[in-house]
């Protein structure tokens, strides 16, 4: 083998109880909607469409079974673990590199909003400068409503933009975050019990 084939991630996640158990009991355990209603309520839709929209784009990166569509968010330093919380566990994992894609948390947070991802300050700028010409003043609702009808490329242009997430930080590491689309009993190296 020529090592890459072995190269492993060191990273973290923090799942309810029920997670470790299925684990434990079926060996693997995926992201299911019920759990994204359950957690979200009312704007449980909106997540789910974003996810969906986010594994649709990760499959141009990472291989990914047809029928799992909501991603698992991994910590991928000691740092950035999710706090302790009561009726959960912290799982310590190695996974195959190969399994795990690396993306930019902060720009996530653009995406998930339905905002343009900037490519920098001057970038972000720029964009600002262009909404406030044409008197928008909640970009989202290019994407969101009819409004994206009036300014088709500035929507496209935001839409375009998403793909910006894909590329991880090298100024802000701290920003980065991994994302599998299952976990396996054997990638579990510690187990953190919460109240």
């Amino acid at each position: 083998m020529d090592g890459k084939d072995d190269a492993t991630i060191t990273a973290w996640t923090r799942q309810d109880r029920a997670v470790w158990e299925e684990l434990q009991t079926c060996g693997s355990y995926c992201a299911r909607e019920a759990y994204v209603r359950a957690k979200n309520g009312a704007i449980s839709e909106y997540y789910l469409e974003a996810y969906r929209w986010f594994t649709r784009e990760s499959r141009k990166y990472l291989k990914i079974p047809e029928e799992v569509t909501i991603p698992i968010w991994l910590a991928l330093t000691q740092d950035s673990r999710l706090p302790a919380a009561s009726g959960t566990v912290s799982l310590t994992l190695e996974i195959p590199a190969d399994q795990v894609l690396v993306v930019d948390y902060d720009r996530w947070g653009y995406r998930i909003n339905d905002w343009y991802v900037p490519l920098d300050a001057e970038d972000e700028a720029r964009h600002d400068a262009e909404l406030r010409r044409c008197g928008i003043g909640n970009e989202a609702l290019l994407i969101l409503s009819d409004k994206g009808i009036y300014y088709p490329q500035l929507r496209q242009k935001i839409i375009r933009s998403w793909e910006r997430i894909f590329t991880p930080s090298a100024t802000n590491p701290s920003s980065n975050v991994g994302t599998v689309w299952m976990l396996r009993r054997e990638w579990v190296r510690e187990v953190e019990h919460y109240g």
